[in-house]
């Protein structure tokens, strides 16, 4: 919710449609919100998108994109795509006046490996505000054809540097396999196109096993930790997260041991521990962090929390406190 604006905490618990709806009316009461409770899949997209003429994307996932690029071209309607991560943003207006598709761009999705969701390396609040704002006024220019807008062109917005810059990217592609000249791709063949096998990468986090995280009293906060810093209490600082994260950024005197080798490391971070009898605290993926008995007596269901707080991608210790 932090990073969607459109949210508040009195919605917490229901529909994001139901509160992005009620957001929007209390801006305009007499704006029209028409609300669809389900989820977009390929086997009812092209019934729910032809009913507009301008097509917002807002997804964080690559199978969704890819869907959503497809069915605006066989439907002919302008698709003004934005994505936020981190500290960047980027914007740019598929299919309108010559602009490209998803497709003509990336005819072949990226590694699994390369595609990070808002969800799991998370992003600052207003980087996504402020590329839906400039997705808005894309859609204003669109729908009354007033203007440059972005069609053939990327704005790329680095929040942490205020830059601004928007760069050229190439146009149609002839040979595209759903917009080229050539395309034999049909509606038919996209109701039944599975995205979620073609990008090898679930549409939703929900598909994703649930979670038997650690209790409230196993957890500590960023300013717990501090306190264990400042009274100088022995411990280790592990950090789970994989090794070019830890490169990038890591707590000082933190120890990086990917959770990917974790288990297999186990003996020694156990043996470690006990000779030295300091306590052991674990940074994951995004926002939860986790701290172990001293002596380092982690039992099977730790260690399985571990893995699994790792998946719901829990960031560096401290952020999002």
């Amino acid at each position: 919710m932090l990073i969607q604006i459109i949210h508040t905490e009195a919605y917490v618990g229901q529909s994001k449609v139901k509160s992005a709806a009620a957001s929007c009316r209390a801006i305009n009461s007499s704006v029209k919100v028409v609300e669809h409770q389900e989820a977009l899949q390929a086997k009812n997209a092209l019934d729910i998108v032809e009913k507009y003429d301008i097509v917002v994307d807002a997804t964080d996932n690559l199978p969704s994109r890819y869907m959503i690029s497809d069915c605006c071209v066989l439907l002919n309607k302008p698709l003004i795509s934005g994505a936020a991560l981190g500290l960047e943003g980027q914007l740019t207006v598929y299919n309108h006046n010559g602009s490209p598709c998803y497709r003509c761009l990336f005819p072949t999705p990226p590694p699994t490996a390369a595609c990070q969701r808002c969800s799991d390396s998370g992003v600052l609040g207003v980087v996504p505000g402020v590329i839906g704002c400039l997705q808005a006024l894309e859609a204003i220019k669109v729908a009354a054809s007033v203007g440059e807008p972005l069609c053939g062109r990327m704005l790329l917005f680095d929040a942490l540097s205020s830059r601004i810059r928007t760069v050229k990217i190439r146009g149609r592609s002839l040979y595209c396999s759903i917009c080229g000249d050539n395309s034999v791709f049909t509606k038919e063949e996209f109701q039944t196109f599975d995205y979620e096998s073609f990008t090898q990468s679930p549409m939703s986090d929900k598909s994703r096993p649930k979670l038997s995280l650690l209790p409230d009293d196993a957890r500590i906060t960023s300013k717990e930790y501090k306190e264990i810093v400042d009274k100088g209490e022995s411990h280790m600082l592990l950090d789970v997260r994989p090794a070019h994260h830890f490169r990038i950024t890591s707590i000082p005197h933190s120890v990086n041991i990917p959770l990917s080798v974790l288990e297999g490391e186990f003996s020694k971070l156990d043996s470690a521990l006990t000779s030295s009898g300091r306590g052991l605290c674990l940074v994951c993926g995004l926002q939860k962090r986790q701290r172990l008995p001293a002596g380092g007596s982690a039992s099977p269901k730790q260690r399985v929390c571990f893995r699994e707080g790792y998946h719901r991608g829990f960031g560096v210790l401290g952020t999002g406190c």
